[in-house]
């Protein structure tokens, strides 16, 4: 066992950006004291902080920080007190949900940049409802919403530290995006690697089955065996874990094609068990079999042969 550590020491040396970012206590995945956050220690620069809804990939520099995703608004307090005295430079939005952007309102007025793509400044400015989730949407404040956003890839340094960052398409929503640091092979890919459960194919705002696929597809092209991905929540993952995935995906994609086409709704997929060879990895199929039906039926030209 790892000793908890002061809790003064610990952020003196968690964001010390002259030094980079030092665990000195040594402990993955223990919980930071004051908080209900939790720390994972990537390498000397990079950081995994979870408990907060989600996922948040912090990279310190010189420069201060840069963060992939926030965490919720109730967490966000917290997320701020680990920042002490370094000045969040740089935020990304992976996706639209509040888990990863509710601390936004919170950073921005730090002085930060967000980051996202259009779609997500979209919807996170929209007045809408979540038929699956039976929940409106209002729209966030003007200070919660991405100061600059783009439409496929962009590039920019954070200190020494080069960062690529993309498009997945509509995916899990249509904003998705991953922020890859090609120097250290981090890889965060938000929402659309799914751990211990059924990805989330939200249709309201975009997601489907098929870009879900071609999101998977993209990611494996980016990463290598010795890639650590950063998924919007859980632990870190190989590319093996993305191959699983994607490999789910487009067998389910394909099973849910032929299923259409005999004309079964959702409760007869649901009934004839297409998933089950994947269940005990995934887990209750009902929600991704409903939402990935949906989904589908915007995309049936693609799929064809369906109506």
């Amino acid at each position: 066992m790892f000793p908890l550590v002061n809790r003064r020491h610990f952020l003196a040396t968690l964001f010390n950006g002259a030094a980079g970012l030092t665990l000195s206590y040594q402990a993955f995945g223990r919980q930071l004291a004051g908080t209900g956050l939790t720390a994972t220690k990537i390498n000397d620069s990079f950081t995994q902080i979870s408990g907060g809804g989600g996922n948040s990939l912090v990279l310190t520099s010189p420069d201060g920080l840069l963060m992939v995703d926030g965490t919720t608004q109730e967490a966000s307090a917290d997320l701020l007190k680990l920042a002490g005295n370094q000045k969040i430079q740089v935020l990304f939005n992976t996706d639209w949900y509040p888990e990863h952007t509710g601390s936004n309102e919170a950073i921005r007025r730090t002085g930060a940049r967000i980051i996202a793509h259009e779609n997500t400044k979209l919807w996170l400015g929209g007045d809408f409802y979540c038929e699956w989730q039976n929940r409106s949407y209002k729209p966030r404040p003007a200070e919660a919403l991405p100061t600059e956003t783009f439409y496929t890839s962009g590039k920019m340094a954070f200190g020494k530290e080069p960062v690529e960052y993309g498009h997945l398409g509509q995916a899990h929503t249509d904003g998705d995006i991953y922020v890859f640091f090609p120097q250290a092979n981090i890889l965060a890919v938000g929402d659309v690697l799914s751990i211990g459960k059924y990805p989330i194919l939200d249709y309201t705002t975009g997601g489907w089955i098929g870009g879900l696929v071609d999101a998977t597809k993209k990611l494996l092209s980016i990463a290598n065996e010795e890639t650590r991905i950063v998924p919007g929540s859980g632990p870190i993952q190989t590319r093996a874990g993305l191959q699983a995935e994607s490999d789910m995906l487009a067998a389910m994609k394909d099973r849910l094609t032929k299923l259409m086409k005999q004309g079964m709704g959702p409760k007869d997929m649901i009934a004839a068990r297409p998933s089950k060879d994947f269940d005990e990895k995934w887990g209750n199929p009902e929600l991704f079999l409903s939402n990935a039906y949906r989904g589908m039926w915007g995309h049936v030209r693609e799929l064809g042969g369906i109506v």
